[in-house]
């Protein structure tokens, strides 16, 4: 059956792929990318925001295209879980998409339409996998984003560096992908069709649906960069254009997300416990590997990647307790944590996707990527600043901002375990909440060092010499500053209207799980946020902005009354030194300092220490991710171990090949009846 929401977001999908093709074909490829082409993609994503979110509220509906293999055509299915999602994928994508026209319209004429048809194709393969209702499709699109995220990855390629970083992405995204596959062959058991209705109706068993799951889990874990799979992140999104960095982290990540709750929560279905066990330990170790390694890193964009890993982990956390509370009979409970879950998805993509554009900013005006070259930006970026400033508390989690309703709404899930029968279980859900609350106040440390060294205090002595000097910049242009005042009008929006969006995903919820919010968390005004019920907990954003600006203009005035004109000022207090200059001002090094001593357990740390006799002595600390050496390196040598190995069969003869086909030929006659 047709209907105006799927419609409409099939036409969305299919122009941004028209787009594309204009962008590389057009006889004014140069005017229509520089001006057309990326303007045309936001307005395409705000259409599909508005298509996604009609599709919430209505009904499933399901379509077959006229396209595919003869026995495998293509479905198409619009129901409130894909609905939420096209709604994050437009509203983001618009922002961003607005950014980008003023980001790339320096590039060449040839270089910018290769980029415009790559960017255009992510957008409407990330579409295709959220509307996608059969494996075929959904796999097709899937490898279509990784493939056009990969092309963008290595925009700049010919850096060695970057080809590495595309490498490593493209191998884990197929390592992920198999799995996915494999999935969807476990699901189908040789029987029916690939569409997902049949994939729903297979009725596995408790063995094969707990390989189902995990297979998902490895599958989507990869592409959303949980740990031990996190280690394409830092390396790809620091050598991505920061449009396509603010995508992948903010967008197609979540996608990941999707497919993990679209395969678990309606595929598989059954949700049990243990599975939930299962993500809430890979959650929490997620989320604090990822916090501990964001705050030692000096890569502004590399410190963003590690965040986008310690919110993954937040989010796992949420669909864990879903799990738990689902699979030991409490629904109502579970689709909290659902709830909550999506919320973060929601919320970090919005303030993950304005950090990003505000250190594409950055790079683009003043070439730093290093904190250590950056200090008073704000003097010459203040409205850059300021749109980073609103992502830096969004993502602390700090009222009346988005951040801190999705996180509080993953507290008020554990709260629930008192409802749960066993006892292990009960005493663990605190614990994970507890990794929550610590995560929280380190991402606060976090920030409060990158807002610090970058933007207060005096310009630094780069040492970066295609830099200017002391990592002077210009402020972003007008399309760039309209991309970030949109995505940071979002942050408000979601922090100060929680229940308008809790209503939203309550809808997708129960679409899930078939059970939804109590009738006063669903009753309560736009006023308060009430999750359960208001003798338990309530939550009101706006009293909390009333109250923070009352407070603020109460000590304005009691200090202009009472000190105006008063006040004396003098040079601080300068340590001794005659002269305050950069180097007095504290450096990322130093910041992270207490937290280095504190879990130095966690990292792999190389210090070099200058010699008595060094003329120009310097100390230099390096920090690596364990997970290179105890995980991937071993691999990597145990494959170019049996690559040589297997090698050896290829001799060059022609007589050895004949023997080859020779035996295959009698194994064949043997064991094939």
């Amino acid at each position: 059956m047709d209907s105006a929401p799927l419609l409409g977001s099939l036409y969305v999908a299919v122009a941004w792929l028209a787009i594309a093709l204009l962008a590389l074909i057009s006889p004014g490829n140069a005017f229509f990318a520089r001006h057309l082409a990326f303007p045309l993609g936001a307005l395409a994503g705000l259409a599909l925001a508005a298509f996604g979110l009609q599709a919430v509220w209505s009904p499933a509906e399901q379509m077959t295209l006229p396209l595919g293999l003869p026995d495998l055509p293509f479905h198409l299915r619009a129901d409130p879980l894909a609905g939420f999602f096209l709604m994050l994928l437009g509203s983001v994508a618009t922002g961003i998409s607005v950014y980008a026209s003023g980001y790339f319209r320096e590039e060449t004429a040839g270089r910018l339409a290769l980029i415009g048809l790559q960017y255009h194709v992510f957008l409407a393969s990330m579409a295709f996998v959220i509307l996608a209702d059969d494996a075929y499709l959904f796999m097709v699109a899937w490898e279509t984003m990784a493939l056009s995220s990969y092309f963008l990855v290595t925009t700049d390629h010919r850096q060695p560096a970057i080809r590495s970083a595309g490498f490593l992405y493209l191998l884990i995204a197929h390592l992920g992908a198999l799995a996915i596959l494999l999935c969807f062959g476990v699901m189908h058991g040789g029987k029916g069709d690939y569409t997902f209705d049949a994939l729903r109706a297979a009725g596995l068993t408790p063995l094969w649906s707990t390989v189902a799951f995990l297979l998902a889990f490895f599958g989507f874990g990869a592409k959303a960069g949980m740990i031990p799979l996190h280690a394409w992140l830092p390396e790809a999104h620091p050598a991505a254009p920061s449009p396509v960095s603010a995508l992948m982290s903010g967008i197609m990540i979540k996608t990941a997300i999707y497919g993990m709750v679209r395969v678990i929560y309606d595929l598989i279905g059954g949700v049990r416990w243990e599975w939930g066990i299962l993500v809430l330990v890979v959650g929490a170790g997620t989320t604090l590997f990822g916090v501990l390694y964001a705050l030692m890193q000096h890569d502004l964009k590399r410190l963003l990647a590690y965040h986008s890993v310690e919110n993954i982990g937040i989010i796992l956390l949420g669909l864990g307790m879903s799990m738990v509370f689902i699979g030991f009979g409490h629904p109502a409970a579970g689709a909290l944590g659902l709830i909550a879950a999506l919320y973060h998805t929601l919320n970090h993509a919005v303030f993950k996707g304005l950090l990003f554009l505000g250190a594409g900013s950055i790079l683009h005006s003043t070439k730093l990527r290093n904190l250590n070259d950056m200090g008073g930006l704000i003097r010459t970026m203040p409205k850059t600043a300021f749109y980073f400033l609103i992502g830096a508390l969004a993502i602390s989690a700090l009222p009346p901002l988005n951040g801190f309703v999705s996180e509080w709404l993953t507290f008020q899930t554990a709260l629930q375990a008192p409802v749960l029968q066993n006892g292990v279980v009960r005493s663990l859900l605190p614990l994970f909440a507890a990794t929550l609350a610590l995560a929280g106040a380190l991402t606060a440390m976090c920030f409060v060092k990158v807002y610090g060294i970058a933007f207060l205090g005096r310009p630094r002595e780069s040492g970066n010499a295609a830099a200017p000097a002391g990592g002077y910049g210009h402020d972003a242009g007008n399309m760039e500053r309209f991309g970030m005042a949109w995505l940071a009008a979002g942050c408000f929006v979601l922090g100060l209207f929680p229940t308008s969006f809790l209503l939203m995903l309550n809808r997708v919820g129960v679409s899930l799980t078939g059970q939804g919010l109590s009738n006063e968390a669903l009753e309560s005004n736009w006023l308060w946020l009430v999750p359960t019920a208001a003798a338990q907990a309530s939550y009101s954003p706006v009293i909390f902005l009333i109250v923070i600006i009352g407070v603020t203009l109460l000590a304005f005035l009691l200090v202009r009354h009472f000190y105006h004109g008063r006040v004396r000022f003098a040079d601080p207090w300068d340590c001794g030194f005659p002269d305050q200059t950069s180097r007095m001002q504290d450096t990322a090094d130093a910041f992270g300092q207490p937290i280095r001593h504190v879990f130095g357990p966690v990292f792999l740390m190389q210090r070099h220490m200058p010699a008595p006799d060094d003329r120009a002595p310097r100390f230099s600390l390096k920090i690596e991710d364990r997970h290179w050496y105890l995980l991937y390196l071993p691999v990597a040598r145990l494959v170019g171990y049996l690559s040589s190995k297997i090698g050896l069969l290829q001799r060059g003869r022609i007589s050895i090949y004949l023997l080859y086909s020779f035996l295959t030929l009698i194994g064949l006659l043997v064991f094939v009846r």
